[in-house]
């Protein structure tokens, strides 16, 4: 390669790499702050109607929860998120596989704005009882106007208790 197409490839640089950035005014969208509901980031289950750790079948905790923004339709942003988990298999597992019922939210200050529940499926192999697993892409769109970009939102995930076990854990913080 000759110094003076060297030369013109370095000054081109720029301008090719500007070509993939947003149009001149247009910027990449903001995004909700992602978080966890710490009470609900853990999650422990036993067989039916014991506590004893014995029959501990599986303990699992929301480690990361991650995504990105670009813009969507008219008027929303298009947001794009991924929760990961690590679960540790108890001495009463009755299985290599569980299912974690996890949901990930839209928040407004105080208000939910949107949810979605789903099943995150953690499969213990061959003598491994600790593994992480990561959600399919949840995708969602916040409505943003001119006024309001999607930072007014937050996107949080835990996991979806039922009674007994939000009744276990008030109990057990006590």
């Amino acid at each position: 390669m000759t110094l003076r197409l060297l030369c013109r490839l370095i000054l081109l640089a720029p301008l090719l790499a500007a070509a993939c950035a947003p149009g001149r005014g247009q910027f990449a969208p903001v995004c909700p702050v992602p978080g966890l509901v710490k009470p609900l980031s853990e999650l422990t289950r036993y067989r039916a109607g014991s506590r004893d750790l014995r029959d501990l079948e599986v303990r699992a905790r929301i480690v990361d929860i991650a995504g990105t923004c670009k813009p969507g339709r008219t008027g929303t942003v298009a947001v794009s998120v991924k929760v990961v988990a690590e679960a540790v298999r108890g001495p009463g597992a009755s299985s290599e596989a569980y299912r974690l019922p996890v949901f990930v939210a839209v928040t407004e200050g105080a208000d939910i704005r949107d949810k979605t529940l789903f099943w995150l499926p953690v499969e213990f192999p061959r003598g491994r009882n600790t593994v992480r697993a990561a959600s399919e892409e949840i995708e969602m769109e916040l409505p943003v106007a001119q006024n309001v970009t999607a930072a007014a939102y937050g996107i949080v995930a835990g996991f979806q208790l039922t009674p007994e076990e939000v009744e276990a854990f008030r109990r057990d913080r006590r």
